[in-house]
Order: C-alpha cells, then sequence, then structure tokens
C-alpha cells in the first residue's frame, strides 16, 4: 500500500472532531460550489479584460469613432457580465438545492 494518504483521508482530517457525514457532505458541497463559481467568473473576467482593451486601442486610433465604439463596449460589457450573473446563480443553486 501506498504512504500517501488518500483524498478522503486529507478532507477527513480537515473537519473538527464530531462532524457527521451529512455535515461534512454540505461543507463539500458549498466548496464544490464555491470552486465552480470561481471559474464561472474567470471567463467573464478575461472577456471584459479584453473587450475594453480592444475598445480603448480602437478609440485611439479612431478617435471619431469613440461614440460608437464606446456603446458598442458596453453592450459587450453588459452580455459578458451577464455569463458571470448564470454563474452565480448555478452558484446558489447547487448549494441551497
Amino acid at each position: 500500500m501506498s504512504a500517501l494518504p488518500t483524498a478522503l483521508q486529507i478532507v477527513a482530517q480537515q473537519f473538527p472532531e464530531g462532524t457527521t457525514a451529512a455535515e461534512a457532505q454540505d461543507i463539500a458541497a458549498a466548496t464544490n460550489a464555491a470552486f465552480a463559481y470561481g471559474l464561472a467568473a474567470i471567463g467573464p473576467a478575461i472577456g471584459i479584460g479584453y473587450l475594453v482593451g480592444q475598445s480603448v486601442q480602437a478609440m485611439a486610433r479612431q478617435p471619431e469613432a469613440a461614440g460608437q465604439v464606446q456603446t458598442t463596449m458596453f453592450l459587450g460589457i453588459a452580455f459578458t457580465e451577464a455569463l458571470a450573473l448564470i454563474g452565480f446563480v448555478v452558484f446558489i443553486l447547487l448549494k441551497f438545492v
């Protein structure tokens, strides 16, 4: 047998004495839901950063089109942010359902 502890043994050591299996399952579910929301927030963060960077570059190249680029940028930010909100809703559903 391997001397390395299994993942289950490592997780079991983190819970205080007297923690029931149901409580441990709730803690694990909350941890997984928080991890899932963190992953769901990475994509929109990268997307918004890229979108704003390209918009600033476009406005610098053609200042006369700045109004139209800015309007399009805000629409893109709204649609990209919707992905983060969907991730948050999934986080809430995983945590409480």
